[in-house]
């Protein structure tokens, strides 16, 4: 039985998508359409203080709860919070997505039947397509799939697409959850802990569309993200890995190059590869 095969017959039952949203109510709609599986989707929107608030939309197929932050605490508490509340109704998987991202067919039942087969995966990513705002695609990231290699260079590239994980309930909470220490390098800070107990891997197949959002954490907040990242790298430096010291350099020129200038520098070195 392939792999595509297996995940149709696939139950979702305690698999649940977890959106964070802090208002973008077309973008959470638009994201959540987005979903086709042939089992029914459980959906968990952490509303973080929009206003309006965020109403969830009807779409065939999905059972959708709002959870209403009484005021807006950042994306690091949302999930924190979106992952605690997934625990009590008793789900053992978070799926992520940010609103304005689009999911491929099936990617829900794909990485369930994954996880169902190695256990010691606690976060399981997928090839990500980076897309403007209109759709247009600008370039694939395509990383490794195993854990060992994920492992080796947490530091140097983004092993890891946030948007595209399926995460183990239990295994998160266990490392402690979701944390604001590292603003704006939450994901990270998850990962590697997570990789400190368990591993983290990729299915080596396309799952998502990232919109690239000129607005987005990742420019708006692009700063503190790097020293979030710089000071993650700090504390689990290994001096004899070299993907550690190249990582480290590659942050600190980071720290010093506009936004729209390494953006432009991966578009030309990554581009090629947006047809694969």
């Amino acid at each position: 039985m392939t792999n595509s095969s297996a995940a149709a017959r696939i139950p979702l039952h305690d698999v649940a998508v977890l959106i964070p949203a802090y208002n973008g109510q077309a973008d959470v709609d638009m994201t959540l359409a987005s979903f086709s599986e042939s089992a029914p989707i459980h959906v968990l929107i952490v509303d973080d203080g929009s206003t309006p608030p965020i109403v969830a939309p009807l779409i065939a197929n999905m059972k959708i709860e709002v959870l209403r932050m009484a005021r807006n605490g950042g994306i690091e508490r949302a999930l924190q919070t979106g992952i605690d509340m997934l625990a009590q109704r008793g789900f053992r998987y978070a799926a992520r997505i940010d609103a304005g991202d689009r999911s491929v067919p099936q990617r829900l039942a794909k990485q369930r039947v994954f996880m169902e087969l190695h256990p010691r995966v606690a976060g399981l990513g997928m090839w990500t397509q980076v897309v403007t705002r209109a759709g247009k695609p600008l370039f694939m990231l395509t990383p490794p799939p195993e854990p060992k290699a994920i492992r080796r260079m947490r530091f140097f590239r983004a092993c890891l697409a946030h948007p595209s994980m399926m995460l183990r309930i239990d295994a998160v909470r266990e490392v402690g959850n979701y944390r604001a220490e590292y603003r704006s390098a939450e994901d990270l800070d998850l990962f590697v802990r997570l990789m400190q107990r368990y591993d983290c891997a990729n299915l080596p197949e396309l799952g998502l569309y990232y919109e690239l959002n000129e607005g987005g954490i990742s420019a708006t907040k692009r700063r503190r993200q790097v020293s979030s990242t710089l000071r993650l790298q700090l504390r689990y430096f290994s001096p004899v890995n070299p993907y550690d010291w190249l990582g480290l350099a590659k942050n600190l020129l980071h720290l010093v190059t506009p936004y729209r200038a390494l953006q432009r520098i991966k578009r030309l070195l990554l581009a090629p590869r947006a047809s694969q």
